[in-house]
């Protein structure tokens, strides 16, 4: 599992307010992403590896009332993963979300630029 496996699969995640991923938005400032060695089996020989993910997120507002369904949408798309042992989200709002965060990518599917 690594972070640009995780980046991957929550590019299927969106703002339900924004018709662009999560990623190419710019929300997601981190992800990090460790094995877990208190994971049932654990140390087991040919059990494979369990990841902990801790994702820091951002809103484009502190007031958005999107918050938890894009959080469950991300805890959603990771479960999918058996390698995924557990999902922590993060809101951060520094440094604060800006338009400038979004992707070349992002920004051809919002008609930017």
């Amino acid at each position: 599992m690594t972070e640009e496996t995780v980046r991957e699969a929550l590019k299927d995640c969106y703002d339900p307010e924004v018709p662009c991923n999560i990623v190419d938005l710019g929300l997601v400032y981190t992800v990090a992403v460790a094995v877990d060695t208190e994971a049932p089996g654990a140390g087991i020989r040919g059990v494979p590896a369990r990841h902990k993910v801790g994702i820091g997120l951002t809103l484009t507002s502190k007031g958005c009332p999107a918050h938890t369904q894009i959080i469950a949408q991300i805890e959603g798309r990771l479960s999918a993963f058996q390698e995924i042992s557990q999902t922590e989200v993060e809101l951060v709002w520094e440094p604060a979300w800006s338009p400038s965060r979004i992707s070349v990518e992002g920004r051809k599917l919002l008609g930017i630029d």
